[in-house]
This record gives structure tokens, C-alpha cells and sequence, in this order.
């Protein structure tokens, strides 16, 4: 299988969103919520958990033992912050499993020779897929339609301090344009077919990652490669996402 490039393109000045611009970071307390959450311990035992489920690309494990997941769920959940699990984050939305995550992040990276260029994440949500695709990505555009979760997003990046990610507030389903074309697009919402805006800004040799609803009305991942010649669909396992809706709220 011939391998697909990164595609490190650079924006101009002019069309690039800057990333928001955030206090000095303050020292993480040693043992926030009285937890031991900070602890790389406890990623390394879900990261060992999703190794033996069968992940396997070094870098997505290694962003998915860096990135403190706990930071991005409420705080009433934060003991099931590294169980395998989906937990709300709220307006009906939730943050996906960490296994749905590496999954999707693996599958982007699929072919690759080291991490991608430029990549657009179709619902921010809380922000913690975003925040894996700054370790495999040159840059990431993270698009979110609810402005409840597109500020919670800012909140719970800002201590990161990630200067790669771009968070937009708009309606996902157009994309942004003055990004593309674009090595990979991931969506964390899934509908019957795929936005044409989306095809359009996936660059050629990229990859699209999406849910997609299927012929018995069921949700399944969905691999789309984007050619020379065209566009190949491969329709894997079954999973569960929020449905892919237009506008913002």
C-alpha cells in the first residue's frame, strides 16, 4: 500500500485563524480533585488497556497517554475519566470512549510515514479529541455549532496552551474552506451522507474518517480515501455518535 503523504501546507498569513490567545500557564496542583489524576500512571494503564484491545500506532498511544482526559470531563465524573466509557459534557453531547478516539485518530493515520499536516475535526465538543490530534497533526482546525461547547472547548484547552489548534465556532457541516485542502477530516457526528463541502476540502491522498448511518439504519465508521481517480468508501465496525446536524446553536 503506497503511503499517503502528510501534506504539511501552510496557510498565508492573511486566511490563518490564530489560536486563542491564553494566560500564562499555571503550575498543575499535584493532585487535582484530591485524585491523583495528574499522575502519567494512570493514562499508561488505560493506554496499556487499549494496546491489548488492539491499537497500535505508537503515536496515537502516545497521545492518548499525554493528554489528561480528566481535564475534559465534569467534575463529578472525573474518577470515570480513564474507564472506556462515554460520559456527557453536556447539551446533549458527550466525550467518546478513549477507544472510539485512538480508533479514528489510527485510522487517519493509516499509510502515513509520521504525523499529518493540516487536519479538520468536524464537532469540538469538550475538546479532548482536538487536543490527541495536536500530537499527530502539524495543525488542527476544530470546528464546534454549540457555542456552550465551543467556549467549554477554550476553557478546557487554554491550560494546554496548544498553538496549533484553531478552534472555530460555525456550522461543521460547511467546513472551512480557508483551510483546505486538508491531509485528514474527522467528524465526531454522524448523518446518511457526507457533506459535498467536506469531499471538496480533503486533499487529495487525505483521508476522511466519519459515522455514517448504513442501509439498516445503523451508525458504522466510515473510511473515505480521496484519489486521483475518485473516492473509496470502506464501511467498518458499528458505532454510536450524535447525529450530524447543520447551523449553530
Amino acid at each position: 500500500m503506497a503511503q499517503r503523504p502528510g501534506f504539511p501546507i501552510k496557510l498565508s498569513t492573511q486566511d490563518k485563524a490564530p489560536p486563542a490567545k491564553a494566560p500564562a500557564k499555571k503550575a498543575a496542583p499535584t493532585n487535582p480533585q484530591g485524585l491523583g489524576l495528574d499522575s502519567s500512571a494512570v493514562r499508561q494503564r488505560m493506554v496499556q488497556k487499549l494496546a491489548a484491545q488492539g491499537l497500535k500506532d505508537p503515536l496515537v498511544l502516545e497521545a492518548m497517554g499525554t493528554v489528561e482526559r480528566h481535564r475534559f470531563v465534569e467534575s463529578g465524573l472525573v474518577n470515570q475519566a480513564y474507564e472506556d466509557t462515554s460520559l456527557p459534557i453536556g447539551l446533549g453531547q458527550t466525550i467518546s470512549k478513549p477507544n472510539v478516539v485512538a480508533r479514528m485518530v489510527e485510522l487517519l493515520l493509516e499509510g502515513t510515514s509520521g504525523k499529518l499536516g493540516r487536519v479538520l475535526e468536524i464537532g469540538t465538543g469538550c475538546g479532548y479529541q482536538a487536543a490527541v490530534l495536536s500530537h499527530v497533526a502539524t495543525e488542527v482546525y476544530s470546528i464546534e455549532r454549540l457555542k456552550g461547547l465551543h467556549e467549554k472547548a477554550r476553557s478546557n484547552l487554554r491550560y494546554f496552551r496548544l498553538a496549533n489548534v484553531h478552534l472555530l465556532f460555525g456550522d461543521g457541516m460547511l467546513g472551512y474552506a480557508k483551510g483546505a485542502p486538508y491531509a485528514a477530516i474527522i467528524s465526531a457526528a454522524g448523518g446518511e451522507s457526507l457533506p459535498q463541502a467536506w469531499l471538496d476540502q480533503l486533499a487529495v491522498g487525505g483521508r476522511l474518517v466519519a459515522p455514517t448511518v448504513t442501509a439498516n439504519g445503523q451508525q458504522a465508521l466510515l473510511v473515505v480515501d480521496k484519489t486521483n481517480q475518485g473516492f473509496k468508501q470502506s464501511v467498518l465496525e458499528a458505532v454510536h455518535f450524535v447525529p450530524l446536524k447543520s447551523g449553530i446553536s
